[in-house]
Order: C-alpha cells, then structure tokens, then sequence
C-alpha cells in the first residue's frame, strides 16, 4: 500500500474543505461535484474533478482519476447537500432525496475503504427527526442511522459541532463534523485554538476587520441591495441591525416579519469590524440574511466573503456573482478545514498524544480539558 495522503473529495463545491485538508498536509488528488460552476471552480485552479450526480458514479472511476486502488486512499471527505438538515424549513431528513445522498457517500467509503473520512454537515443534523411516509416525526433521528451505517462498515466515528471561530476563522460557524477511521484508531476532533479571551493576542478570536478592512475601497464584484432596504440599512450604525431603526417607521420597514417570532437579527444587519462575521450565507443581500458592511452602504463583496472564508486571494471562483456567492457560502473556512485535517493527520503520524505515567493535579487538568473541548478555557469553574 502507497505510504501517502492522496485522498478523495466527494461534493467539493468551491473546495474549502479540500484547501483546508491540503494545508494539514493531505493531497486532494481529484474532486466531484454536480454543480458545473463548481467544477469549472476547480477546473479554473488547476484541480482535477469530475462532473456528475453521485448516484451514477462509481467508485472506479475515482479510483483511476486519483490513480489509487481499493484501500488506498488516505481519505474521503465530503459534505452531502444539507438543505434536508437544516434547523430552517421543513426539515424532511434522510426522506428527502437530496437527504439520501449521504447513503451515496456511506457507498463510496464501502466501496473504496480508506483509511479516514471526514463528513461534514449543518448543526441541524445533530437533532434532524426521521420522518415517516406520512411525512410525521418518528422518534428517531438522522444522526442515529448515520452512526448505524458507519457502524456497519466497521469505521470507529468521533462527532460534533465546532464552531469556525475557535480554529482562527474571522467567522462565526458551527458545522457538524464527523471523522471516521476504518482501522479503530484513536481519533479525535481538533481542539479549539482561538479564544474570547486569551493572554496571547494571537490566540484570540480573529475579527471581521482583521480579514477584510484592507478591502474597504477596492470590493471588486458585489452585489447590491434594493432601494426599498438601502433606505433602512443607511439609518443602521455600525453592529447594529432592525433593532436600531427609528420605532416609528419599524412596522414600515419589517413587513409582515414584524409582528413574527424569533430573534430576527439578519433583518437590516450592519456588520462590525470589531467581531468576528456572522456566518456567511448563499447570498448578502436577502431580507431575513442580510450582511451589510460596516462602513458602506452595500453588502459584502464577493473578494470579501471569500476573505471571511479564508479562500487565498489567488484562488478563481467561476460563474455569475450569484454562483461565487453561493460557492463560497456553501463552503467550509479553510481554516476550520485545516484543524480537522491536522487532527487526523497528527493520529496517522503518532505525534496527537503525550504518554505519561502521571499527571499531577489531575483534576484541574481534566477542567481545563472539558473546557477546551467546549471552546473557552476562560469560563471554567475551578
């Protein structure tokens, strides 16, 4: 078997996951995608991919665009469509087709058992409800037959939610995250590096301002907002959102979300450069999502939601402003990316874990373990 990293990419959109991964030190030899922008994406950057619906590929042809041979790859990584998953809409599960692309993915590692996967997906698959025929909640959940679909096939799996923050991104961005290895090695997944409140500035939450201030007046391609909501976000400080309007035009620019439920913070949202961003959606410009600069009255540019995304400045996205949008949003940071992928690659080396016979104060050590795997060593309780 070939002592390499060379590994596979399964929905790779604009490769944010790919670019992390590569930076940890795994060679991403070839990419899938539906999406023919994407593929030009990756086309455009000298990437190798393949175009189709998952459902009609098969595993050899992977396996020969990457030049590997069953059990070779290093690893398959890869986020199925999640719109099925999302806290938002109605959430149909594994009982919508695009649902059921994840068995597409638990198909490919069947077939082509690497050594490690990495599957990525919105926070709402964590609570997702199994449907019945009838479209009605069962008591099951999503994340049990994934779990029991990996368990079949004999991978030990670690899960949960990270949040993009804690890993050096100037976003916030909680994104399931499973890591699977097929020969029952101690995986884990990555510690938080970044912090609210740190001693050392360079372990500190990094800000919108950090990753794109230095673009303020050179945006490049953007989108624009239309009249009717310009004439609100201009009455917006800076941080601020719906809640800073006038009261006596609040009704007037609400609409009918005014008297809804929810906390309804993307309404009228001006960012700040003085925190990290929001998480950056498909598109800056919509009612309930909208990602207002700081300090102009416009949304985000598209060089400035790839910066928030940490893509190189270098890196081409190909299609309509409506498709880079959508690419970089849909993407995991490069950042988040990259600590998953050390993590891995830290237990393929043997470098993850210091052995001791001992450690001394044992129970302080354990809070301060406990705390980081929560994200903030500053709020435990000694």
């Amino acid at each position: 078997m070939k002592d390499t990293k060379v590994s596979i990419s399964l929905f790779s959109g604009a490769m944010g996951l790919d670019l992390g991964l590569e930076q940890a030190g795994i060679d991403i030899a070839i990419g899938q995608d539906f999406n023919a922008s994407c593929i030009r994406t990756m086309e455009a950057n000298g990437r190798k991919a393949i175009l189709g619906d998952i459902c009609n590929i098969e595993p050899e042809q992977l396996l020969s665009a990457a030049s590997l041979s069953f059990g070779e790859p290093f690893l398959i990584c890869g986020g199925p469509p999640c719109q099925p998953f999302s806290t938002a809409g109605k959430r149909l599960g594994i009982n919508d087709p695009r649902g059921s692309l994840f068995r597409e993915y638990v198909r490919m590692i069947d077939a082509i058992r690497p050594r490690f996967f990495v599957m990525e997906n919105v926070k709402g698959l964590m609570s997702a409800p199994l449907k019945d025929e009838n479209g009605q909640n069962t008591s099951g959940k999503v994340i049990d037959i994934i779990l029991e679909e990996f368990s079949k096939l004999h991978y030990k799996t670690v899960f949960g939610v990270l949040d993009a923050v804690n890993y050096g991104v100037p976003q916030f961005r909680e994104r399931f995250v499973m890591i699977g290895s097929r020969d029952n090695e101690d995986i884990f997944l990555p510690i938080p590096t970044h912090f609210q409140t740190h001693q050392n500035a360079s372990n500190r939450w990094i800000t919108l301002g950090d990753a794109i201030k230095d673009l303020e007046n050179h945006p490049g391609e953007c989108a624009e907002f239309s009249p009717s909501r310009l004439k609100y976000l201009k009455m917006v400080p800076e941080g601020g959102n719906w809640k800073n309007l006038p009261s006596d035009i609040l009704q007037e620019a609400m609409g009918g979300a005014y008297k809804s439920g929810g906390g309804k913070v993307g309404f009228y949202r001006r960012l700040s450069y003085s925190q990290p961003s929001p998480t950056v959606v498909t598109s800056p410009i919509q009612k309930a999502t909208m990602m207002c600069h700081p300090t102009q009255d416009r949304p985000l540019s598209v060089s400035e939601y790839a910066r928030i995304q940490q893509f190189p400045d270098s890196w081409k996205i190909i299609g309509t402003t409506v498709d880079k949008y959508r690419q970089i949003g849909n993407a995991v940071p490069v950042g988040l990316a990259k600590a998953i992928g050390a993590a891995i690659v830290s237990v393929a080396d043997g470098t993850s874990t210091i052995q001791v016979k001992r450690i001394r104060g044992t129970g302080i050590h354990e809070k301060i373990q406990d705390a980081i795997q929560l994200g903030g060593i500053n709020n435990y309780d000694t």
